[in-house]
């Protein structure tokens, strides 16, 4: 090689090199979320913007140095394992599991952290080893939603304590509706009231539990919280209305809309916590350093606007320990 020829080969290499730690040093991290329901669904909004808060409390802001790509099942719970796989092929930093997307997630990958948000318990489904030592490639938020269910009626009952007949309506054929109605059964017996199960998914399901409550002339109605009724919540409050039924329901979202009382975990608080956890992960931590944490925080919200239209009057009892009262 002839020694003037070496500068510019010199030059070349390191213009070349310069541009390789330029992209390493600007490559932006991937988010993928999971979800079971859809992006329209009551709520799912405002849960990603407290998600987005918490990520920014890490330093993280969407669409400036961090990515997040999208996946919504739509409810059509068999595609889950192949939208999880896109994400485990688009070699995303961290996968956010919501709702009951987190062992699809869990299938798809060994190696990419997992955040997941769940209202059962991650150790009974096999999500985790342990809340304070997970394990392997998962950790989250448990709201224990389901283990709530006891005490929504308790103050269903609480509310109504005329009524002698109450209702529970729960989702067929998915493995956590024979424990939770266990439990809500029990709790019915411990009132002295007497409860009525009724399952429906559809909405023609959903139409014949209506007419079912009127038949049976249901005092109040108490609503599970699977994914499913979450795309039904309007046809829900619009039945409800038109038979005038009490209903209780697990998030603030179903009274805002319309919806008498709902108690349960702050949802923002807890999504806000997901993306701390995110956040975190993608600065290095491993997920198996992170406890699952759960909810400090529960709400009881009450739509007076409702209850006077049903012409119910609120106990001072409930009154009193409401968090925040719509009227």
């Amino acid at each position: 090689m002839r020694r003037r020829d070496f500068p510019i080969l010199f030059a070349g290499s390191m213009g070349r090199w310069t541009s390789v730690v330029r992209a390493q040093q600007t490559t932006v991290p991937v988010i993928g979320i999971l979800g079971a329901v859809s992006p329209e669904v009551m709520g799912v909004q405002l849960n990603l913007a407290a998600f987005r808060e918490g990520l920014r409390e890490t330093g993280f802001v969407e669409g400036q140095n961090v990515v997040i790509e999208y996946r919504w099942a739509e409810l059509r719970l068999d595609r889950l394992p192949a939208l999880a796989a896109e994400l485990v092929a688009r070699k995303v930093d961290a996968i956010v599991a919501a709702g009951g997307t987190a062992l699809a997630a869990k299938n798809a990958t060994s190696t990419i952290p997992i955040v997941f948000a769940v209202g059962t318990d991650p150790v009974a489904e096999g999500l985790v080893a342990s809340l304070n030592r997970p394990g392997g490639n998962l950790t989250g938020i448990s709201t224990f939603n389901l283990k709530l269910m006891p005490k929504r009626l308790e103050l269903l009952s609480e509310l109504l304590p005329q009524a002698k007949v109450l209702a529970l309506l729960a989702e067929p054929n998915i493995p956590i509706t024979e424990p939770m109605t266990r439990d809500v059964q029990e709790a019915a017996r411990t009132k002295g009231v007497q409860l009525q199960i009724l399952q429906a998914s559809s909405e023609s399901e959903i139409d014949a539990a209506f007419a079912t409550l009127v038949q049976l002339q249901v005092g109040g109605l108490l609503v599970a919280p699977p994914p499913s009724f979450s795309i039904q919540r309007e046809r829900i409050f619009a039945l409800a209305s038109r038979v005038s039924v009490p209903m209780m329901s697990d998030t603030r979202s179903y009274v805002e809309a319309g919806g008498l009382i709902s108690y349960g975990p702050s949802l923002a608080g807890m999504w806000r916590q997901v993306g701390i956890y995110v956040g975190k992960i993608i600065k290095g931590a491993k997920p198996d350093d992170l406890p699952v944490q759960q909810p400090t925080t529960f709400e009881l919200v009450i739509n007076l606007k409702t209850a006077n239209a049903l012409g119910l009057n609120v106990p001072s009892s409930i009154l009193t320990r409401a968090d925040e009262v719509i009227d």
